[in-house]
């Protein structure tokens, strides 16, 4: 890991990249052989080993840790159990040892500092007080948040335990920084439906030009809603006067391992994770323009063998090294879950 921190986050050509990557991703492939006999077994059961390529990487469904506790520890390791936030079905559940849980957090800090700079600034949920409070357990919702909140200073629930605009609460933020840069964090359906809306309904916009807004999850109900990414940005310029919107991708099960958007609208692999996209049926790796599922690595799973997932997200890898935005490596687009996938975000836990 020591080599990948030292490294630009992305700044590496795809080809340097992957090498240094593979050689982590190959290391936990053996970590998590020895200490989840589950593991070992399919490792066996599929003849799968050591990687050359990212094709070769051996990779569990996302759907399995729904199905069955995966740990790479002893249980008297065992920090805290993130749970996905689905609100239909069994929850994932994912096992953190302490190394674990602080590796989630630097690299989320150092990826998402790539597009806020070093310097805390203060900070807006639009999230409740309560959410973080038990640290001993969270859901992904909450993760999210904790994990978020490392990047600012003067933090401020915008919400009340009912899930309400607390408005004397975001009236004096914004009347304490006006005008100067701050961070705002939320997942976008609770951004639409907590803040965006009420201020619609109260006539209200908040003077924020100078925010940088980081949100993820819940598309699915505001594409029934007819509010795709550009009708979210317009809505979040309008009233809270943000330019700087970063959508995110990630999921429970690599928490830490987030692809944020960039300037271009495209989303980019990091240098701590990347992606391939596989054919739904045959799982055979597609190219550049063919749309499949995802396949998300990471190199942080200590804990638990979660470097190599295959998830029910459907998605086109768009390029590698070319993003009019310079920044290097792969990026892409989600379109949606495969279907007969069960719907699950950490904002559709709010209903």
């Amino acid at each position: 890991m020591n080599r990948l921190f030292d490294a630009p986050v992305f700044g590496l050509p795809q080809e340097e990249k992957s090498g240094l990557l593979l050689a982590r991703l190959n290391e936990l492939t053996q970590r998590h052989a020895q200490g989840c006999p589950a593991f070992a077994n399919i490792l066996s059961a599929f003849g799968w080993g050591q990687a050359s390529t990212y094709q070769e990487l051996p990779y569990l469904a996302a759907r399995l840790f729904k199905l069955t506790q995966w740990q790479s520890v002893p249980q008297e390791e065992v920090f805290k159990v993130l749970t996905s936030s689905g609100t239909t079905g069994t929850p994932s559940r994912i096992v953190l040892d302490r190394d674990t849980a602080a590796l989630q957090s630097k690299v989320l800090v150092k990826i998402l500092q790539e597009f806020v700079g070093k310097q805390r600034l203060p900070m807006l949920l639009v999230e409740q007080p309560a959410l973080i409070q038990n640290r001993s357990g969270f859901s992904a919702r909450g993760a999210g948040a904790l994990g978020l909140s490392f990047l600012g200073r003067d933090h401020t629930y915008a919400l009340d335990e009912q899930m309400r605009p607390n408005w004397p609460v975001i009236e004096a933020f914004c009347d304490k920084y006006a005008g100067q840069p701050v961070l705002l964090f939320g997942f976008t359906f609770m951004v639409w439906q907590c803040l965006l809306e009420p201020l619609r309904e109260r006539g209200l916009q908040l003077p924020l030009t100078q925010g940088v807004l980081f949100h993820s999850g819940g598309w699915k109900k505001l594409q029934h809603l007819a509010v795709d990414n550009l009708a979210f940005k317009q809505r979040c310029h309008e009233q809270l006067g943000l330019s700087r919107i970063h959508n995110f991708y990630g999921m429970v099960e690599q928490v830490g391992s987030v692809f944020v958007e960039c300037e271009q609208g495209h989303l980019h692999a990091p240098l701590f994770a990347d992606l391939l996209v596989r054919d739904p049926l045959t799982h055979r790796p597609l190219g550049v323009g063919q749309p499949g599922l995802l396949q998300v690595l990471s190199a942080i799973p200590q804990s638990y063998p979660g470097h190599s997932l295959l998830s029910e997200d459907l998605g086109v890898l768009l390029g590698e090294d070319d993003c009019p935005c310079g920044r290097r490596g792969r990026y892409f687009h989600v379109s949606g879950r495969q279907q007969g996938a069960e719907v699950r975000g950490c904002s559709d836990t709010f209903q």
